[in-house]
């Protein structure tokens, strides 16, 4: 069993996304400036965002986090974003999610301009990478591909199941995977919370991508030996020995089902640092064709 590690690949990337970044200034260009619009006080909101200034800074990007209540109207979001849109300085930037119940996502998602939508998420970037244009890919449906492809793993003609058919993961994954590319060329099968027998579904899947949002979903039993399986869920669970007061953990029971992995994602240290390091990405190459 290998352990795809998430931190070791992310901090590949980041240098040479820091190198990049060098390069520019070296040029007397300015450096990529990222934003984030962060709603309330939702804790892995505020998890995320602060990786995400950390990580900005360690590749020698500019961070802003605009911080708003949970009170916040849905007028004052839009403008919110309309201001970023028209900030010649922000080269790209995200709402963070989920919203509020009162404001309308999708709403909010699509007054982002789509040459600053690092998110992934406009319907422009959507329908372009439907399409296999160049656009700006959901960050993590990105970094499992970006995993995949530097650990070298075979896709094509494979058999990839994917449980949970979020438009943020599981979704563009079943995209990603099945375009005609490399990695690619996968037989996909997406299932959700109703399709019926799911085991015997990832008992057939060569690569099980699990994103259904459930604690431990996935036991030894449902999981082909050999398989390879990614793990998108992250679960607080409750740990006094930590510091923190809680441990993290999958949607896959990782110490059952490893053992009959050929390669496994850990939770933390997985997807998790692919994802912000593929937001990085899309940053640097929302900056650089502004340039360009």
């Amino acid at each position: 069993m290998t352990l795809l590690d998430g931190k070791a690949t992310a901090d590949n990337i980041k240098a040479e996304i820091k190198s990049r970044v060098a390069a520019r200034i070296d040029r007397c260009e300015r450096a990529p400036h990222i934003a984030a619009i962060l709603i309330g006080e939702d804790p892995a909101s505020l998890t995320y965002v602060s990786s995400k200034e950390k990580n900005s800074h360690e590749v020698g990007m500019t961070s802003s986090v605009y911080r708003y209540p949970a009170s916040i109207t849905e007028k004052t979001l839009l403008e919110a974003v309309n201001f970023l849109n028209n900030d010649p300085e922000v080269d790209g930037f995200i709402v963070q999610l989920p919203l509020p119940p009162h404001i309308d996502e999708q709403k909010v998602i699509e007054r982002i301009e789509p040459s600053k939508d690092i998110d992934g998420f406009h319907p422009v970037n959507l329908g372009k990478m439907m399409l296999g244009l160049p656009a700006f890919l959901p960050a993590t449906p990105m970094g499992i591909i970006t995993l995949i492809e530097r650990y070298g793993i075979e896709t094509r003609g494979k058999h990839c199941v994917i449980l949970g058919r979020s438009n943020i993961v599981g979704t563009p994954v079943s995209i990603l995977l099945s375009r005609k590319a490399q990695p690619g060329n996968c037989t996909v099968t997406l299932c959700h919370s109703f399709t019926t027998g799911i085991s015997d579904f990832t008992r057939d899947a060569d690569i099980l991508v699990v994103a259904m949002g459930k604690h431990h979903f996935v036991k030894a039993g449902m999981v082909k030996k050999e398989a390879v399986v990614i793990d998108v869920g992250v679960h607080r669970i409750p740990d006094p020995s930590k510091k923190t007061g809680f441990r993290l953990e999958g949607d896959v029971d990782f110490r059952e089902v490893a053992p009959r992995c050929s390669y496994i994602t850990p939770v933390p240290g997985g997807v998790g640092p692919m994802t912000i390091v593929s937001l990085l990405q899309n940053a640097l190459r929302a900056c650089e064709m502004e340039r360009s």
